[in-house]
């Protein structure tokens, strides 16, 4: 796990600055295993294992006496130095946008004298967090420090909102699960200035009142692949790295090769190399990495990684049938030349609710945590520089709610493609004929709620839904209820009707609050991008490899704005990513791809995951014998132990829902046990986060 922390106080103005990390007379704090980036009065810090051209620090020449000017860039930033020195002169002059434009994924902090401000991403993948201390304020990329510095107790309210209403932002506000730590919105910087803090957006914002002119479906399509090729060419043109050194090998062993005997030892292939699952998103990233000119793997390469083979990783889940057309697929491009293949083959071990004993604690919990196995297994046989295609879905696809958007804008012949494929979806049956007509009048109800109107609806609904909740069997069910402002998520049929009504509050007390308010479906798009982005983040801390590093490029900022100015029309239609990503191949000079390339492979996940809970469900029921969140208020465990034990035996109840019940008693079990703290030096805090180690009663957690 790696962050960044730092504070802005306001102790420098009154001359009592001490030493690095002040935190009261002759007292100092800093964080374990850091390296200081730069001192006093505002220190900053970067904390795990960071590779040295991971941290780059950017100085402008000040005349003396003037305000220091300097950048700090952690993570993969495909910019030049002078790039980053023009940056940083327009981030001074408050143009905070230049420094979301780089190539790549990395959290920018600017120090300009006292004045400190720190740049979030566009998806969440990369947030940042705040908190009051120390009569300043003390911000990080990670929330658990931060509660640590502060002594935080758990925020149940947060928590409940989290299994309630997972994409819906009004529930959950900038809150965290620890309360008194807070979180800036995608999109939006933190500015601190001696202490105070400001959050803003960067983004521009557009107007509710005139639609915005649609960009040229061409050129739009065009730029979502020069954005693709700079966030895959600054990954391969960054430092080459060589695993850390680890135990010998053993030598043969009978039935396993030199990549298999690695991976069991935990050290990833020195190199590049992708997914390639057989779908558009991971074939698009490998076939990228494998072809640009000019790179490693071409007949244009150079340097020390000439006639360098991109590493191909396939999962084959043994225990769900059904994967056969795809790992056709993976094969037939795996073909290239450019490309060496290996299957990763892996049977009940690798199901979803594996292993759930083991694993680190993460920051927040989320639903990967019981798949983090499953990941884990599959990314032991990848490179030290990987590429995953998770968030592709939804930067690229249309959420069901941007058909409301299509008729605000008076464009109902666009609705039609669409809606004709959910009827198609339904099957022959008496209920399709039925599905347009609902899905165009949810679309229009949807496009004449007002927000406030919107959230008011949701709140009066959700006390019920653990009662009323609708089983979503159908992709026209699904998008149906996908047309609303604000809806439950999948667990909140089994939560309490105390902690629905709770997260009701906060959804009524939301609607009445002044807030800028997007059109429904680009809301809706951005909300479960901030979700997925979350959720990615959780996975790559959960199923971490020692030396590998994850890159989703299609998470980054230039690709996320690139696909912000795809046509709505272009995006509604039905196989609207894979046709994107195909002509993004084209644009790249790739055109041969195997038939069925693109085909939607949703069912075989699923039907994995009822394997998995069916297979684990012994110990899914021991770790809601006697659940903390139980104990908290939020569940009550008779009623998870039914649930879990009747879509063990078929019934069909919404897995995901399950996967967040699991996930988040899981997360609260390994941060009750935790030993040790984030912190170290004379006035480092005494207690970790969640003092004294248990969840208390529900009664006493109110923020």
């Amino acid at each position: 796990m790696r962050w960044l922390v730092g504070w802005s106080s306001i102790a420098a103005s009154f001359g009592t600055v001490g030493a690095v990390g002040h935190h009261g007379e002759g007292r100092t704090v800093h964080p374990v295993g850091s390296q200081l980036l730069w001192g006093e009065p505002d220190p900053l810090w970067a904390v795990g294992d960071w590779r040295p051209d991971e941290i780059r620090v950017v100085t402008v020449a000040t005349p003396e006496g003037a305000p220091t000017t300097r950048l700090a860039v952690l993570g993969c930033c495909g910019a030049t130095d002078e790039q980053l020195r023009v940056g940083l002169l327009a981030a001074r002059g408050g143009a905070l946008r230049h420094l979301t434009a780089w190539p790549g994924s990395y959290t920018a902090v600017v120090q300009i004298g006292r004045r400190i401000t720190v740049a979030g991403d566009l998806a969440g993948a990369r947030p940042v967090f705040h908190t009051p201390w120390a009569n300043g304020t003390a911000y990080a990329t990670a929330a658990l420090p931060l509660a640590d510095l502060i002594e935080a107790q758990l925020d149940i309210g947060h928590l409940a909102a989290l299994l309630a209403c997972p994409e819906t932002p009004e529930a959950l506000g900038d809150g965290t699960p620890y309360a008194g730590v807070k979180r800036i919105p995608p999109g939006h910087a933190l500015i601190l200035r001696e202490g105070s803090r400001e959050i803003t957006g960067y983004e521009a914002v557009a107007s509710l009142a005139v639609a915005a002119p649609q960009a040229d479906p061409v050129s739009a399509v065009e730029g979502v692949r020069d954005a693709l090729v700079e966030a895959v060419r600054a990954r391969l043109t960054a430092p080459r790295h060589a695993p850390e050194t680890l135990p010998p090998d053993p030598g043969p062993v009978p039935g396993m090769g030199p990549a298999e005997r690695r991976a069991a030892r935990g050290a990833p292939v020195p190199g590049i190399g992708a997914d390639l699952s057989g779908g558009s998103a991971s074939a698009t990233l490998a076939l990228l990495a494998s072809g640009l000119p000019g790179l490693p793997g071409t007949v244009l390469g150079h340097g020390t990684g000439a006639g360098e083979r991109l590493l191909a990783v396939t999962f084959n889940d043994l225990s769900a049938p059904g994967r056969e057309d795809e790992m056709e697929r993976a094969r037939a491009i795996a073909a290239n030349p450019r490309l060496h293949h290996v299957v990763v083959a892996a049977g009940e071990e690798a199901l979803p609710y594996a292993s759930l004993e083991s694993g680190p604690l993460t920051d927040e919990p989320a639903p990967s945590l019981v798949v983090a196995e499953r990941h884990r297994r599959r990314l032991s046989a990848g490179s030290a520089d990987h590429f995953v295609g998770h968030g592709a879905r939804q930067v690229l696809d249309a959420h069901p709610a941007r058909l409301a958007d299509l008729l605000m804008d008076r464009r109902r012949r666009h609705l039609l493609r669409p809606v004709a494929a959910l009827a198609r979806a339904e099957g022959p049956s008496t209920h399709s004929l039925f599905v347009p007509l609902a899905v165009y009048r949810a679309a229009r109800r949807l496009a004449r709620t007002s927000y406030r109107t919107g959230l008011e609806t949701a709140a009066s609904l959700l006390p019920d839904a653990n009662r009323d909740a609708p089983d979503l069997d159908t992709p026209a069910d699904a998008s149906l209820a996908s047309l609303a402002w604000s809806r439950p998520g999948p667990a909140a049929r089994w939560l309490t009707g105390e902690a629905l009504a709770e997260v009701s509050v906060r959804l009524q007390e939301a609607a009445l609050r002044p807030a800028f308010v997007q059109r429904p479906g680009e809301a809706r798009a951005r909300a479960a991008l901030a979700r997925h982005a979350a959720d990615q983040r959780i996975l790559e801390q959960a199923a971490e490899i020692r030396s590998q590093r994850l890159h989703a490029p299609y998470l980054d900022n230039q690709v996320v704005r690139a696909a912000r100015a795809l046509p709505e029309s272009l995006r509604v239609q039905p196989g609207a990513r894979a046709a994107i990503l195909r002509r993004v191949l084209a644009g790249a000079g790739i055109h041969d791809l195997p038939p069925g390339w693109g085909t939607p492979s949703q069912a075989t996940s699923t039907a994995a995951g009822r394997i998995g809970l069916r297979t684990a469900l012994p110990e899914l029921i021991a770790l809601f014998d006697a659940p903390l969140l139980a104990d908290a208020g939020l569940v009550e465990a008779r009623v998870v132990r039914k649930a879990l034990r009747a879509a063990s035996e078929g019934e069909p109840l919404p897995l995901d829902g399950l996967a967040e019940l699991a996930s988040t008693e899981l997360w609260l079990r390994r941060l009750v046990t935790r030993r040790g703290t984030c912190w170290t030096g004379t006035a480092a805090p005494r207690q970790r986060a969640v003092a004294g180690g248990v969840v208390p009663a529900r009664r006493t957690l109110q923020p």
